[in-house]
């Protein structure tokens, strides 16, 4: 079908499974540092705005980091599953780090979870305080060891191959291989960013909505800090980043710009856009910038960029779709920098709260984070194609001897139970959204708090309980 074999099935299986699981983890970690930093505050300033939004985002975060454990437990299974020939040459390298993951992430995470969404009132402010920080610490942690498994997928180093199998020989080298700074870096912010635009987003959708309060101010101006800050920083790391991948993965980033051969000793320019055709080996319609291609990707006006026709045709990725994925990641990049700009200017003017065309340009780039990532995602993973582990084992060798009915059922049967599942999901985190923070305007209300009397908040019976949003506020 299609011209589709079983083993392309599994690939399009796979990134359909991670696709969805990326999207929780990378709110998650964004949520739990922001969750830290609103009780922080509110420890510190007594300010009940700040108490007010962590019990509304705790909410979210509760929903979100459940349909992200569940949708990262499939991806265990498919490593032996459908990838089981992967496993047995790299499962040395890539089980530990898992493990590792489980062992210290996870377990800390699940340690204090149940006191950060459930102890409100049942434990010290220093307690509670200590276990939501710890939460946010855990999901960094599990970041680390995610990203350093797959960054060693793409710079493998540290270890020996014996019998046909990866046997790792020294972990530092392994863990702390080439790629992984730049990966790590480039996910966490990437996390922070996709946040920052999630809950800017919620606010302007009050806001536009005329329910202007406290809590919903101080949710949009502290997303559009946050976007001023980590945005251009996420452009300096995505540099580096660049300049990593050329040195290491020459033909990812030949794919990336579409760069099929050099002539003589000419800078290499940009192709800003067009259709990079892998039959016809050019690409086509192609609008350029001189010069611009060496200057950005090497830091200097002479100097060539590796070209696609330099490697074999079976080694090189597939540029057409890292040309443009790449391209829509800078491009929600660049528009998220000129969004937390804008924010500024409207400061000065005293009318970031009131600018309808501001808000509904905050409102779109809500989802923009977490596209961005996704493009980011298959910018990474496609263009390492052909191979599974980079230069070591191509990904033809590494799936399962599956036939090709058998992946068409299984990817039929996990398409619909993704949209089913998560659907519902998504659909309950987005009605929790639309609710909004409830505020103590105009009622008499005790400051409450860990370790005071205090109706606990309830992240999974909240988007229709009006009574307990009230009791949040109110007190018992």
């Amino acid at each position: 079908m299609f011209g589709l074999e079983a083993i392309d099935l599994a690939r399009i299986q796979f990134a359909f499974t991670v696709s969805f699981h990326i999207l929780f983890p990378a709110i998650t970690i964004g949520l739990a540092s922001y969750l830290a930093v609103l009780e922080g505050l509110w420890l510190k300033t007594r300010d009940d705005t700040y108490r007010d939004l962590y019990h509304f985002w705790s909410k979210i975060f509760a929903v979100n980091f459940g349909m992200g454990v569940v949708s990262g437990l499939v991806m265990s299974y498919q490593f032996g599953t459908n990838w089981s020939r992967f496993s047995d040459f790299a499962g040395a390298v890539t089980g530990p780090l898992l493990t590792y993951e489980v062992l210290t992430a996870f377990f800390l995470e699940a340690g204090f979870l149940g006191v950060m969404l459930f102890g409100w009132n049942k434990v010290g402010r220093k307690l509670h305080f200590f276990s939501t920080v710890m939460v946010a610490i855990g999901t960094l942690i599990s970041t680390f060891w995610i990203l350093s498994s797959n960054s060693w997928m793409q710079t493998p180093q540290g270890f020996e191959i014996v019998d046909g199998r990866v046997i790792p020989v020294d972990w530092l080298a392994v863990v702390f291989n080439p790629s992984f700074p730049y990966r790590l870096a480039h996910m966490a912010v990437a996390a922070f960013v996709a946040t920052a635009f999630f809950v800017g987003s919620s606010a302007a959708w009050h806001l536009l909505r005329g329910r202007d309060n406290p809590a919903i101010r101080r949710m949009l101006s502290m997303a559009m800090w946050m976007a001023l800050i980590v945005a251009p920083v996420q452009a300096v790391i995505g540099d580096f980043h660049g300049l990593n991948t050329l040195k290491h993965q020459p033909a990812k980033i030949a794919a990336i710009e579409g760069h099929w051969e050099n002539i003589g000793n000419e800078p290499t320019p940009l192709i800003l856009f067009g259709w990079p055709d892998m039959k016809a080996e050019k690409t086509r319609f192609a609008v350029e910038i001189p010069y611009l291609g060496s200057l950005i990707l090497t830091h200097s006006l002479d100097k060539q960029v590796p070209a696609l026709k330099e490697f074999p045709p079976e080694d090189r990725p597939n540029s057409t779709i890292v040309f443009w994925s790449f391209r829509v990641m800078v491009g929600l990049g660049m528009l998220m920098i000129f969004t937390g700009l804008w924010s500024v200017w409207l400061r000065k003017r005293g009318t970031l709260y009131s600018s309808r065309p501001f808000l509904y340009l905050t409102l779109w780039m809500g989802p923009s984070g977490l596209i961005a990532i996704l493009a980011g995602w298959f910018t990474t993973e496609i263009g390492r194609q052909p191979w599974v582990v980079y230069g070591l084992m191509r990904t033809a060798d590494a799936s399962s001897a599956h036939s090709f009915v058998q992946m068409s059922i299984t990817l039929a049967l996990f398409v619909v139970v993704y949209f089913s599942l998560f659907g519902v999901g998504l659909g309950y985190m987005m009605r929790l959204v639309r609710k909004g923070p409830v505020t103590n305007e105009g009622a008499e209300t005790s400051h409450g708090g860990p370790g005071q009397k205090r109706t606990p908040a309830r992240p999974l019976s909240a988007a229709d309980d009006d009574d307990h949003s009230i009791s949040l506020n109110k007190g018992n």
